[in-house]
């Protein structure tokens, strides 16, 4: 299948072109970019630094992939920027370059749907079939499990973490971690309860799904200990149920931001539909 590169497109001697590449109008390609077979870029989009865009991918008007990490004094040198498969990027989105002064890579997953004005910024590693919302904001070294979905507008703090699975209300501020399968929501975001839409639609069984609710319930709203001591409790009550010890190995992992908290019982609210 033969490249088409539109003739206002600049292509910089070095870049690696998979088959079948679409280059739209006013597109720039540097010279360290590497496109997986089929990729589409619409036109007027800028693939900088050494970046790799895996196969498929659609890159909509105005996306800056792999620019310059956003930090004071950076050097870029021997940074990178690593995108996954079937990815939909949308009008102005940026993905920066890992940082030097981090772990050097910027990693998104595959079949990520990222809308209009998101940002993903440097050292992040986002996993597979996430969904980011418009305007919706990563800092640095923050990471994001596989299929999270981030609200219109939503923001999320360096060094945090949000876990598989778990959803981000709009217009909300994630300054501590948020554990998987969980909803969040406001400005220093509060677990509500769990997505329980989405664990319906990745097909987890209704027994596990009961388990969820009932350990959600003994680390968050119940009195007894710490979560972390709670997490520990609870992995050792459930250890069969798998989506049990992984909200609890998150709790436990050694992490820079503390769990975020559940709404007191007057306002908690699992959540349905």
């Amino acid at each position: 299948m033969e490249k088409a590169i539109h003739p206002t497109a600049i292509v910089e001697d070095g870049a690696v072109l998979g088959a079948g590449v679409e280059i739209g109008p006013f597109c720039v390609v540097g010279y360290k970019v590497r496109l997986g077979e089929g990729v589409r870029l619409v036109s007027h989009a800028v693939i900088g630094g050494e970046t790799e865009i895996g196969a498929r991918s659609v890159v909509h008007p105005g996306a800056v992939l792999g620019g310059e990490s956003q930090i004071r004094g950076n050097d870029p040198a021997g940074t990178r920027l690593v995108i996954g498969e079937d990815c939909i990027i949308r009008e102005c989105v940026s993905i920066s370059l890992g940082s030097t002064k981090g772990h050097g890579v910027t990693e998104v997953g595959a079949r990520g749907f990222f809308m209009a004005y998101s940002h993903i910024g440097h050292d992040c590693r986002v996993g597979n079939d996430v969904t980011f919302a418009n305007g919706a904001q990563l800092a640095g070294h923050v990471d994001i499990g596989d299929y999270v979905v981030l609200g219109g507008l939503a923001a999320v703090q360096q060094f945090t973490r949000i876990g598989r699975g778990a959803m981000l209300g709009g217009i909300s501020g994630a300054n501590n971690d948020i554990i998987p399968y969980a909803m969040a929501v406001g400005m220093h975001s509060k677990l509500t309860g769990l997505n329980i839409v989405g664990l319906k639609r990745r097909g987890v069984p209704r027994a596990n799904i009961h388990a969820l609710r009932a350990a959600f319930r003994a680390i968050f709203l119940e009195p007894g200990g710490s979560v972390k001591e709670l997490a520990a409790a609870a992995r050792e009550k459930w250890a069969e149920v798998a989506e049990v010890r992984e909200i609890c190995d998150f709790i436990l992992a050694p992490a820079k931001r503390q769990i975020a908290a559940a709404r007191p019982p007057g306002h908690h609210e699992v959540i349905e539909e």
